[in-house]
């Protein structure tokens, strides 16, 4: 059973890996003015290549109940299931796009993998 402290360390480090992923997304992404500039005002970002595996990736935090639902900010009970189905579109989606990606989006998306593998691992203990 995991103690309040690891709780807290669990949700700074998930916390952690989201702003890293959203770094590296700006980073592969190439973070245009008017991608600032939409998030600033409300507009949706551009999509690419690195935001559609970030919101693959915040999926699966949600589907194992790491991230908070960003309208409620209540956390959803963990669905193993759904989020398995998530970490498998991940990786056939790496597996499609194998050569086809600069070192950024690779990176980026093994990173989110390798994450949402640990975190599974932790909610089946």
């Amino acid at each position: 059973m995991a103690s309040d402290d690891d709780t807290a360390a669990s949700e700074i480090d998930a916390e952690d890996a989201a702003t890293g992923a959203g770094e590296a997304a700006g980073a592969a992404g190439g973070g245009s003015a008017a991608d600032a500039a939409a998030q600033r005002g409300g507009g949706m970002p551009r999509v690419d290549f690195s935001t559609f595996v970030l919101s693959l990736g915040t999926a699966g935090l949600y589907q194992l109940g790491v991230v908070a639902d960003p309208v409620s900010g209540e956390r959803a009970e963990p669905d193993p299931l759904v989020a398995q189905q998530t970490i498998d579109t991940l990786e056939m989606l790496r597996d499609k796009t194998r050569g086809n990606l600069d070192e950024d989006e690779r990176k980026l998306i093994d990173s989110l993998l390798y994450e949402l593998r640990m975190r599974f691992v932790e909610l089946g203990r």
